[in-house]
């Protein structure tokens, strides 16, 4: 049996512990030992970019914030669907995460973030929602396992009304809220209608061909 190998880590901002592990050629992020993303399974991520930037085919110069860098797949699933004009702002909480993607032993996102379109923030998404009203055609978070704080617990900011009344307004008329979970939350579909969304609910799997099935939330915002 393969080893699993610790490659790096680091502390959030709340104090919990967050790894880097490779298991017989796979990466994967881990959070108190909770496993937030691997590189074996990224397919919903993906998936989660592509419904968004379909979204926004109409948009001559789209503008789109992701929440969470991860591994890259987001990202690099998002620029391939948009054209030469988008620009992608992408905020990544942890520097540790950022540094993980450029480093070219880990094969991660170096490359999406080389893209010209594309800026990099190291710092709190949630700053970025509060500065920048009407600013976005749409913004994805992918951060947590669900709609509360598991990478660091100020998160849990994000998915409170509060937290989804910035996100509305800092979409443009008709921009798209997308959200990745682990699972179905019918009380925070609610909470997204109650700030005054339009939801829709998708689910994707885990892998392309199978594994397990994950929730994805689109909130559009109103003309």
């Amino acid at each position: 049996m393969k080893a699993t190998v610790l490659r790096d880590q680091a502390t959030t901002p709340d104090g919990r512990l967050m790894t880097l592990h490779e298991h017989d050629g796979a990466l994967m992020i881990r959070v108190g030992g909770v496993e937030l993303m691997s590189t074996r399974r990224h397919h919903s991520e993906e998936r989660l970019a592509e419904l968004t930037t379909r979204r926004l085919k109409k948009q001559s110069r789209p503008r789109l914030l992701i929440g969470g860098l991860g591994m890259g797949f987001t990202l690099r699933a998002a620029l391939a669907g948009l054209g030469p004009e988008a620009r992608v702002v992408v905020a990544e909480l942890m520097p540790a995460v950022v540094a993980w993607n450029l480093d070219p032993a880990y094969g991660l996102g170096a490359d999406a973030l080389a893209d010209r379109r594309v800026e990099l923030v190291t710092g709190d998404v949630i700053d970025l929602l509060a500065r920048n009203p009407a600013a976005y055609d749409a913004i994805i978070l992918d951060i947590d396992n669900g709609a509360s704080g598991l990478s660091t617990g100020s998160n849990s900011r994000l998915y409170s009304p509060a937290g989804l009344g910035l996100a509305k307004a800092a979409l443009r008329p008709h921009g798209c809220l997308a959200i990745w979970s682990a699972g179905d939350d019918p009380a925070f579909v609610e909470r997204m209608q109650r700030s005054g969304l339009v939801v829709t609910v998708e689910r994707a799997r885990t892998h392309a061909t199978g594994g397990g099935w994950v929730t994805l939330f689109f909130g559009s915002a109103p003309p």
